[in-house]
């Protein structure tokens, strides 16, 4: 059984440095596992470990956009279209992986994730080709700075997994970035501290967050004081969205995350199964 993960997110998430990571561990793990680039934008660069699959070699947005003219966003999708129509070459390259771990590297322009059908149309090729397939989102943690911000990441993340339809894992990144914010104006901790409560909040987002900040807002339209109610009662209904954090620092954080990735596909399901690593409290000691 061969498997696949996406890693998806906003630009400066940290997909690359968590892919490479991710790769790390798997190896030292004594597991084989690749890395595919599927960023036509990546610089040369921008990986630890050289992708065994590169969409470079078959098309580059540079290359794109001195060519046809493009700009950073049309190359891009060009470039996707490009790749489904030439389906045949990703299949080729994949067919000397068997019983492979593949680390799928994606691009940073979330429209890709939310409502493009490139990434969907690959997902259902990946699994007509037998590949058990995952995606991952990653969302940086200096979104828990600003309440609007945070909400708006939670639902892109909420359209991505509606939009992909497969097994799904949000992770909030650079855990060990997090600060406090002093003066609390967009809604960080008081007295210059972030407890656990604080914590638990974002990664399994309450919708009441974002309700005492518009109507402490006396500046703000009302009308978004209905937006922010609408929000509200959709996260409630649809409650699809949680994350677990990430601190590339601890060991034991990526162990929890990959131990997650593995449950979620049923990686090695010929063998007894294992229930996830869960996190403690000891995990947020350093975060109070």
């Amino acid at each position: 059984m061969r498997y696949a993960v996406l890693v998806t997110g906003p630009a400066g998430a940290g997909k690359s440095t968590f892919s490479t990571s991710f790769m790390t561990h798997l190896r030292m793990s004594k597991r084989s596992a690749n890395i595919v680039n599927l960023d036509p934008a990546a610089t040369g660069d921008a990986f630890e470990y050289e992708p065994a699959i590169d969409i470079r070699e078959l098309i580059s947005l540079e290359d794109v956009m001195n060519e046809m003219g493009y700009g950073p966003n049309g190359g891009l999708v060009y470039c996707f279209e490009y790749l489904l129509q030439h389906i045949d070459w990703l299949d080729e390259e994949l067919g000397g992986f068997d019983d492979d771990y593949l680390i799928i590297d994606c691009p940073g322009q979330i429209e890709l994730y939310t409502h493009h059908p490139f990434l969907p149309s690959l997902v259902r090729h990946l699994t007509r080709m037998g590949i058990r397939t995952c995606g991952v989102y990653l969302l940086e943690s200096q979104f828990m700075e600003d309440k609007y911000k945070f909400f708006s990441g939670v639902l892109t993340a909420m359209s991505a997994m509606v939009n992909l339809e497969v097994p799904w894992i949000n992770i909030m990144s650079k855990m060990d970035l997090i600060t406090s914010n002093p003066d609390n104006s967009s809604g960080g901790p008081r007295n210059g501290r972030r407890t656990r409560k604080d914590i638990a909040r974002y990664l399994d987002p309450d919708p009441l967050l974002i309700v005492p900040l518009g109507r402490e807002s006396p500046n703000t339209n009302p009308r978004f004081h209905a937006l922010n109610q609408a929000i509200v009662q959709l996260i409630e209904d649809h409650p699809l969205v949680s994350f677990l954090p990430l601190d590339l620092t601890s060991p034991d954080s990526l162990e929890t995350v990959v131990s997650h990735i593995d449950f979620t596909m049923q990686y090695g399901e010929d063998e007894e199964p294992k229930e996830p690593h869960d996190m403690d409290e000891g995990d947020f000691a350093d975060m109070e």
